[in-house]
């Protein structure tokens, strides 16, 4: 196994190190909230560094791999869904985006696996980046909300942070939408699933 994918493996383990992080927090214990936090913030920075660094090292020293293709969007799809369903769990992120972003993750899944059938590349475009970082931001950002909710007292600052997160996760969900909507219609335009059987 290449160094690219084994970047992609260190992030596929820091996915339940982050989740059973996060169900530290919910232990009746002050200082356990604390070290839930720090805990969280190492497992997500090693994963987006990890995931930073697979990509460059891949596509600069060409260690692409059929491996790699599957094992990268599938680590990306289960560390942002593991994520969001802990702040949603924290009641930081709306209901509704999350499902908005889990249909689209599982949608794209399974395009991308029709797509690798035809022997075609999933096409990228505006929308797609954008919601990758967006996810990006809006996850720096409940994680910070977490880690400063274990040491800062509740106030005021609070309704005013839970609703820039409202928003940010509401840009995610619309991003995530339309870089699905302009995908399909890539995928249906380039006519590569025509071939396949009913």
């Amino acid at each position: 196994m290449n160094i690219p994918n084994k970047l992609t493996v260190l992030r596929l383990i820091m996915v339940p190190v982050f989740f059973v992080s996060y169900l530290i927090s919910l232990l009746p214990f002050s200082s356990s909230h604390v070290i839930s936090a720090v805990m969280m913030f190492l497992c997500y920075l090693i994963a987006e560094l990890s995931d930073l660094l697979d990509g460059k090292i891949a596509r600069k020293y060409n260690l692409v791999t059929d491996l790699g293709k599957v094992m990268d969007p599938f680590a990306d799809t289960l560390s942002h869904l593991t994520f969001f369903v802990c702040f949603m769990s924290r009641g930081i992120m709306p209901v509704w985006a999350f499902v908005i972003i889990m249909w689209r993750e599982f949608a794209i899944l399974f395009m991308r696996m029709l797509m690798m059938r035809a022997g075609k590349a999933m096409p990228a475009n505006i929308w797609g980046k954008s919601k990758t970082v967006l996810y990006a931001v809006t996850s720096i950002f409940s994680i910070i909300y977490i880690v400063a909710s274990a040491f800062i007292v509740p106030g005021s600052w609070n309704s005013v942070y839970e609703t820039v997160l409202y928003v940010l996760f509401s840009l995610s969900a619309v991003a995530s939408l339309l870089s699905f909507i302009t995908y399909l219609v890539s995928v249906l335009k380039s006519g590569a699933l025509s071939g396949m059987t009913r």
